[in-house]
């Protein structure tokens, strides 16, 4: 879906993704929607939303697939878009990182199914939480599903994980300003398999969740 500035970029059916008289600011939507700062209410509502209904539906023992990550966008954005829960049909790119080739999605998400998720879900009792949390997360971006939502996706769903791990609503707030940049190269840095950026990114993550919970 093609964005300006910081938003994705995509060369096909570009004037049908945007809503009619929304300066190609916001995507086509079930709303009718055409202002971003009312779209950005909106989606970060029915975020708060689907994530208390997601908390409830999966258990400890849930072992994640690829139709649940699906299920996941959809719950979030199905209210706000037609497409959501099915896997784009066009190539993106952020700035000049361009992201799994759309054709390729289907068989790139049953791989997830089969190794990131099967080896690190459920996360109940596991020593190793920031690493499951690191993996799946870089892996999951890495192959960007979705026409838009990915990043919030992989956090609706490392939420979903941590609550598994008997950890409260993780603590994204450190990773504002400055540290976008040491976000976004720890997910370059998982083209070459190396998950250890990420994984201390989300040990810091898990230590301020706790710190809060605790009062500290």
């Amino acid at each position: 879906m093609a964005r300006k500035g910081d938003r994705y970029d995509a060369s096909e059916l570009e004037e049908a993704q945007f809503e009619p008289g929304s300066r190609r600011q916001v995507l086509k939507n079930l709303l009718g929607i055409k202002a971003k700062r009312e779209m950005d209410r909106v989606e970060q509502r029915e975020q708060i939303r689907a994530l208390e209904d997601l908390l409830t539906r999966y258990g400890p023992d849930q072992r994640f697939t690829a139709t649940d990550i699906c299920l996941i966008h959809t719950i979030w954005l199905g209210p706000i878009y037609a497409w959501a829960g099915r896997y784009r049909t066009t190539n993106i790119s952020k700035g000049d990182f361009l992201f799994a080739a759309a054709r390729q999605i289907p068989k790139l998400m049953q791989a997830f199914e089969r190794g990131p998720l099967r080896e690190f879900t459920p996360c109940l009792g596991r020593p190793d939480l920031a690493r499951a949390l690191a993996v799946v997360h870089v892996e999951l971006v890495l192959i960007h599903p979705f026409r838009d939502g990915n990043g919030r996706t992989a956090r609706i769903l490392a939420n979903v994980m941590a609550s598994q791990a008997d950890l409260p609503l993780l603590d994204f707030s450190g990773l504002a300003g400055e540290q976008r940049e040491r976000y976004f190269a720890a997910i370059r840095a998982g083209l070459d398999n190396n998950y250890e950026p990420m994984i201390g990114i989300f040990s810091d993550v898990i230590d301020r969740t706790r710190r809060i919970s605790s009062g500290g």
